[in-house]
């Protein structure tokens, strides 16, 4: 499944310089991260309403256009698909009540030392 991630991941990054003419991807990048978290925030409401309306074809369909758009949030920040990978996979086998804790915890040691 990484294969296709990292595919993907270089073409956007590929494109980040590109034409914004001649590319979707690049002009995304050229308008900036709000107009690519907008995007992102777009692609998830229709995935929601996808998923509320139950049509699994169009989930399937909403969902790679949102993974799709996360990849280009990964590129502008100079993040990869292993970089998330890896944190679920650190995560794997953590009960996600004690990992949210664990989470909480860290935010508050934090703003301690502040």
């Amino acid at each position: 499944m990484s294969d296709i991630l990292e595919r993907l991941a270089d073409v956007v990054e590929s494109r980040k310089a590109g034409d914004p003419e001649k590319s979707y991807v690049s002009g995304l990048f050229a308008r900036g991260p709000d107009a690519i978290l907008k995007k992102v925030g777009e692609e998830a409401t229709e995935a929601v309403m996808a998923a509320k309306d139950g049509d699994r074809l169009r989930i399937v369909g909403e969902m790679a256009d949102l993974w799709f758009h996360c990849l280009i949030v990964l590129a502008q920040y100079g993040l990869r698909p292993a970089d998330v990978l890896a944190e679920l996979r650190r995560r794997e086998g953590i009960s996600g009540i004690d990992e949210k804790a664990a989470r909480a915890d860290k935010r508050r040691a934090k703003a301690e030392r502040k």
